[in-house]
């Protein structure tokens, strides 16, 4: 199946209201995310998580034959405490950029909550 594509909130230095963030629900688990056009350098994450236990995020790391030279290092696991919000990022784009621009996220089975993804405006 596709990945769910999520688009970032703009963080540009001004008055922003506090997004929601998207459900992670049952597809999300099942499919991933997709973040497209991602500037892995500028990209902040914040996943909560609303199950009764810890559950993991994983950032994917660039294959080997991409523009991700440092993906050999691997994949990035991040573990969010039950009922707890964990902000993540900015990330490294030579470890984490895929084939397209695109940065992928895969979600612990079981793993309930939101998830915002925010982009950093350049100069702040």
């Amino acid at each position: 199946m596709a990945r769910t594509s999520l688009t970032p909130t703009s963080l540009s230095g001004g008055d922003l209201a506090d997004p929601t963030g998207t459900a992670i629900d049952s597809t999300l688990v099942s499919n991933g995310v997709v973040i497209n056009s991602a500037d892995p350098s500028r990209t902040v994450l914040r996943v909560a998580n609303s199950a009764g236990s810890a559950k993991k995020i994983t950032i994917r790391a660039g294959g080997p034959d991409g523009p991700a030279w440092m993906g050999v290092q691997g994949d990035t696991d991040v573990s969010v405490g039950a009922s707890g919000t964990r902000w993540i990022g900015p990330f490294s784009e030579a470890r984490y950029i895929q084939h397209g621009s695109k940065m992928f996220l895969d979600f612990e089975s079981g793993f309930t909550g939101t998830i915002t993804v925010f982009q950093v405006a350049r100069g702040l």
